[in-house]
């Protein structure tokens, strides 16, 4: 497999002043918008499985469909972005999510709404051509504030896709939900074309795109910095997954027995973590990326200690998803920044190669979490999740003595 040339690589010329704050938050409104996508089916499967006479134990299916689209995405259509205009990619994507939303919506069978919802998989990863492109854009010194800014939507996006979904599902239906994004992705669509710069190209070599994709593992074996972020992600993400994904079950359960929607309203609780990601932009643009991380790693393993006391009160699980997704964010925005500097040529290739492993650590704390729920309870789950945290914070410490 032919590895990418570092001198012939596609070349952008970054408007001289930078990105503006407010371009800056509508794209991280249009990243919250478009990894929703992913998301919003979660509290709705038991509507979904009823409306189409779907076996319970087989509605899982959307999800997972969902996920390995992402999947694809992430390996198919990032790449594009070190290779062709990134707000046409960017436009078009959200054009096509609006199609591929409606579809879901309006689909009359069950084979076409799940078809039609591993396309909005696919297409959700427009969140991230978006990070990488809004790193290219951003002025000299200022770019971890600017990923921050950005990355921080892509967190609010999944926290309150279940909240916001099963509330516009219990007053007006699953298919509601669906028509409800198109909506607001379409409006997105429009208002990024209007305000976010294009990027103008030197004359370059036009790389294949077969050779485009396999590059992105290409990097694994050239960068250093691509591996130890990718690892952190992966178990990062094992970790917040761990906790995020049981949850439902002793919340739903004697004595709390809360409601679906009152379990959705947790997702609030995480999203205040999102004040992480602006922060570790900030400390990143001043020299202090690596003990922003470590502080991050640090507050996600003592994060288990007040979720392991969810028995005696809820308000030890809110605590908990503050602490551990504020540590998550502030890693995961100081790994993007790290790797932004890098290879400015190959930012998507490299987002992609990263969100890999990050997909890879939500599926596989998706499925141990579970598996641990189920033989040992909430007690176990909390030990998985700071074994996790742990191996973390021990890769991150053996990388920087490096």
């Amino acid at each position: 497999m032919a590895s990418p040339t570092r001198t012939t690589a596609p070349a952008t010329a970054a408007p001289p002043r930078g990105l503006p704050p407010t371009v800056a938050w509508l794209l991280s409104v249009a990243c919250g918008l478009a990894v929703a996508n992913v998301y919003y089916s979660q509290p709705l499967l038991d509507l979904i499985a009823r409306d189409y006479g779907i076996d319970p134990a087989a509605i899982g299916l959307v999800g997972t469909l969902t996920q390995i689209g992402y999947a694809l995405g992430l390996l198919l259509l990032v790449p594009l972005g070190d290779h062709v205009n990134r707000r046409t990619l960017i436009t078009s994507q959200l054009g096509l999510s609006v199609l591929a939303l409606a579809a879901v919506a309006l689909a009359p069978s069950a084979p076409l709404m799940l078809a039609a919802m591993a396309l909005v998989g696919v297409l959700a990863v427009v969140a991230q051509v978006v990070v990488a492109y809004s790193a290219s854009l951003a002025a000299p010194g200022d770019q971890g504030r600017v990923v921050g800014t950005v990355t921080s939507g892509i967190v609010v996006g999944i926290l309150l896709a279940r909240t916001i979904a099963g509330t516009i599902g219990d007053l007006a239906g699953w298919r509601a939900v669906y028509i409800a994004s198109a909506v607001a992705t379409a409006a997105m669509a429009l208002a990024v074309a209007a305000a976010v710069p294009s990027e103008r190209r030197r004359t370059a070599e036009r790389i294949g795109y077969l050779r485009l994709v396999g590059s992105v593992f290409t990097l694994f074996a050239q960068e250093r910095v691509l591996r130890v972020r990718a690892v952190l992600a992966l178990l990062t993400f094992t970790s917040i997954t761990v906790l995020l994904t049981p949850m439902v079950l002793p919340l739903a359960a004697p004595p709390f027995e809360l409601s679906h929607t009152q379990i959705g309203l947790f997702g609030l609780a995480g999203a205040a973590g999102a004040l992480g990601a602006g922060y570790a932009g900030r400390q990143a643009d001043h020299g202090r990326a690596e003990r922003t991380a470590g502080l991050g790693l640090v507050a996600m393993l003592a994060g288990w200690l007040p979720a392991a006391l969810l028995p005696h009160s809820v308000w030890w699980l809110v605590l908990a998803m503050v602490v551990v997704d504020y540590g998550l964010q502030s890693v995961h925005v100081v790994n993007q920044h790290l790797l932004y500097q890098v290879r400015p040529e190959a930012q998507s290739r490299l987002t992609a190669g990263y969100m890999l492993l990050y997909s890879a650590g939500c599926a596989v704390g998706a499925i141990l979490s579970t598996v641990v729920y189920d033989h040992g309870g909430w007690t176990a789950v909390c030990l998985l999740g700071a074994a996790t945290s742990l191996a973390a914070l021990v890769t991150w410490w053996a990388a920087t003595r490096r």
